[in-house]
């Protein structure tokens, strides 16, 4: 998968992001050079909240100032708890968020206690605002295509710009299975709600294998950065070296 049409497609359709627990602002200062590095700007930066400064401090001063700084709250866990996640969301727009990845109670969805899913992605959304929200299903945990499928029917009537598979932080993370669930429910629901993948997306075969299920199921030109995205990091490394290779 070395054509550099889809290669720079894919550069577009990204989000770098750095969720480790022990991350300092030399990690992001190292992000922000590699997003620096990149023919073509990533979709976004997804950092922890106590980060997003030095995210955007970092592109600022690289000339990145319109590359959107991603953040995530609810995280990893999941809990059902409608007011930290509205407290997360309103620290972390203060803090200057421009997206928010929010995971979504999935234990509670095992559970089968619905109210509290709705309750929490409810509060979610509100506490958005205006910024594209990301609800995280964490499919690799909920077991089953019905699951799956009602995680993606909940997120998205309630309000969510894009359905997320994975925190990355679970037993399992992104599978091309999740995701043909996933973009089924999106196009049931009028194609309108993005997709992302995230989680153990390391070569642009890896990637690729998203955006087809994505042209199968939505069409060949659905899956753009406003609708399609990765989470990754390493995969931006990857994505340089082979283009480096052609010359």
């Amino acid at each position: 998968m070395d054509d550099p049409a889809f290669l720079n497609r894919l550069l577009a359709c990204l989000d770098l992001t750095r969720l480790g627990e022990s991350d300092t602002p030399a990690d992001i200062d190292a992000l922000c050079d590699l997003a620096a590095r990149l023919p073509v700007a990533p979709a976004a930066l997804c950092v922890h909240p106590e980060m997003i400064t030095s995210a955007r401090a970092g592109l600022d001063q690289r000339g990145l100032a319109g590359v959107p700084i991603a953040t995530v709250v609810n995280f990893p866990d999941g809990a059902d708890d409608p007011a930290r996640c509205r407290r997360e969301i309103l620290r972390a727009r203060g803090a200057g968020a421009q997206e928010i990845d929010a995971v979504l109670p999935w234990r509670a969805l095992v559970a089968g206690d619905i109210d509290a899913v709705v309750a929490t992605l409810r509060a979610t959304h509100e506490a958005s605002g205006p910024l594209p929200l990301k609800v995280i299903i964490e499919s690799g945990e909920l077991g089953t295509e019905a699951r799956i499928r009602e995680a993606s029917l909940l997120a998205i009537h309630a309000g969510a710009d894009f359905i997320k598979t994975s925190t990355g932080k679970a037993r399992v993370h992104a599978t091309p299975e999740a995701a043909e669930v996933m973009l089924a429910a999106i196009a049931e629901t009028g194609a309108r709600c993005g997709f992302k993948a995230a989680g153990g997306i390391r070569t642009p075969e890896d990637a690729a294998r998203y955006f087809d299920i994505a042209a199968r199921v939505l069409g060949p030109i659905w899956a753009r950065p406003s609708r399609m995205r990765i989470g990754a990091s390493s995969l931006a490394d990857e994505v340089l070296a082979r283009l480096a290779a052609q010359g």
